[in-house]
């Protein structure tokens, strides 16, 4: 008989947030897989919980996801955690769930704490929709593509950021959505050193020249609810026409697709580029 996989979210910060049932849970598996285990034994020291761990991370291999599906199969239970929250989201244990899915094994949830919806519920902006965004391309290219894309995404958007790259992606955001855009940056969620600022986009950038990012980041940008504000300028329009171009887009190509989104005319924009 086949054995079972469970999803089992863990705290994302303060060690006190366990449930009852993640504890019951991390004690009945026959084994429990780890993004890394030297920061999943220090939740397991903490409540004496003594299993087997296994490391699955994003460098695991197809023949290290097989081994413990093939453990699966032969009866065991397993439990999946990542270093904070829910895990197989942004996570490499999605690569398992889809492998139980494909062997027939029985996939049960164990929810917990959400970094996302934490930092959605103190933020201050409207959530009646949202968008999980997660970490953004590191390819510059496929970055900027992806902030092209979201210019005019209406539904409140949620990414994770790392402190030394913060700025950057501050700049970012105010070039592509505009200075007056609101964002909550929320820093350190459920830790001691919390901390949720609530300011526009050009504030943020302002308030982070002047302190230097520190702790994990969940930034909530709010979406483009038609305000006026949130139009670029044509010099940032043409900046962005210039990017795309640089990428290896032609000039008509590119001022069609910031036309699309900035609300400039193609021709508009066209004849900027080329008196530029």
């Amino acid at each position: 008989m086949k054995g079972i996989f469970y999803v089992i979210g863990t705290p994302i910060g303060n060690l006190d947030d366990i449930t009852i049932r993640q504890l019951d849970m991390l004690n009945k598996v026959d084994f429990i897989c780890a993004e890394d285990t030297r920061v999943t034994i220090k939740l397991l020291n903490r409540y004496e919980i003594k299993k087997q761990l296994v490391s699955f991370h994003e460098h695991s291999s197809k023949a290290d996801a097989q081994k413990i599906i093939d453990r699966i199969i032969n009866g065991e239970n397993c439990g999946i955690v990542t270093d904070a929250g829910m895990p197989c989201i942004s996570d490499p244990g999605e690569v398992l769930v889809r492998m139980c899915a494909e062997n027939d094994i029985d996939v049960k949830v164990v929810p917990g704490a959400s970094a996302v919806v934490s930092a959605i519920a103190v933020s201050g902006l409207s959530a009646k929709r949202f968008t999980f965004e997660g970490f953004l391309p590191v390819n510059k290219k496929e970055r900027a593509e992806r902030l092209e894309l979201l210019r005019s995404e209406t539904a409140l958007m949620v990414f994770y950021e790392a402190p030394h790259k913060l700025k950057n992606t501050l700049s970012e955001f105010s070039e592509f959505f505009g200075t007056e855009r609101k964002i909550s940056i929320c820093r350190e969620l459920t830790k001691i050193h919390e901390e949720v600022l609530r300011m526009t986009l050009g504030e943020a950038v302002e308030y982070y020249s002047e302190h230097e990012p520190k702790g994990e980041f969940v930034l909530v940008l709010e979406g483009n609810n038609g305000n006026t504000n949130d139009r670029i300028t044509l010099e940032q329009a043409i900046e962005q026409v210039k990017k795309l171009v640089e990428m290896g887009e032609k000039p008509t190509d590119a001022c069609r697709a910031v036309a699309k989104e900035s609300g400039y005319r193609k021709s508009e924009l066209y004849s900027a580029f080329c008196n530029e």
